[in-house]
């Protein structure tokens, strides 16, 4: 039930999705626990749908619910908590509660800093969000700096014209023109169109 609830999300089917993915936590909930690794990964699926609804309330409250449990099963750095606190923070971005938001992408950056290394792709994803929220904040000097860096990254690793590469460089463009950096931000809004 739970991989048919994943290819309804992957459809865009999320009413269908949720009715499965509510079945299976509470499947989970009566034969493996509230605490169970399962439990927990169902209760975050169920939540990542809700989000995809807009039903950021709710996908909040179940958010909640697993980090919590993860931090006392799993540990403070386990990857599937560091994921539970990155959904976390994307939520509290969508409910426009940016200071949170940036607040735990901190930690999480940090965290895949040391555990992971510099330019580990999930480091990277970690600092694009974090640049993201902080462009919510209108701190786009401290934005443009994340981008930077993970712009640079991307090159490096991916390439021009990777697809990922292509988004660092449309971010930092449209914060340059946060900026009022005109020129700057039509040079790369260029390149990417060019890449597309």
């Amino acid at each position: 039930m739970g991989n048919l609830a994943s290819i309804y999300s992957d459809l865009g089917q999320y009413h269908k999705a949720e009715q499965l993915q509510v079945q299976v936590l509470n499947t989970f909930k009566q034969l493996l626990g509230e605490d169970h690794t399962q439990t927990l990964a169902s209760m975050g699926n169920l939540a990542l749908t809700y989000s995809d609804l807009g039903r950021y309330n709710e996908a909040e409250q179940l958010q909640v619910a697993e980090l919590s449990a993860r931090k006392q099963v799993q540990g403070e750095e386990h990857p599937h908590t560091l994921s539970s606190v990155s959904n976390l923070a994307l939520t509290y971005s969508d409910l426009g509660r940016h200071n949170e938001a940036e607040h735990l992408q901190v930690q999480i950056l940090n965290a895949c800093k040391r555990l992971l290394g510099e330019e580990h792709p999930s480091t990277l994803k970690s600092r694009h969000n974090l640049a993201l929220t902080y462009s919510h904040l209108g701190q786009y000097n401290e934005a443009e700096k994340l981008q930077v860096q993970v712009l640079n990254a991307r090159k490096r690793l991916f390439g021009e014209e990777h697809p990922d590469t292509l988004k660092s460089m449309g971010n930092l463009a449209l914060t340059y023109s946060n900026q009022s950096r005109w020129e700057e931000a039509g040079e790369l809004y260029l390149k990417v169109r060019q890449g597309i």
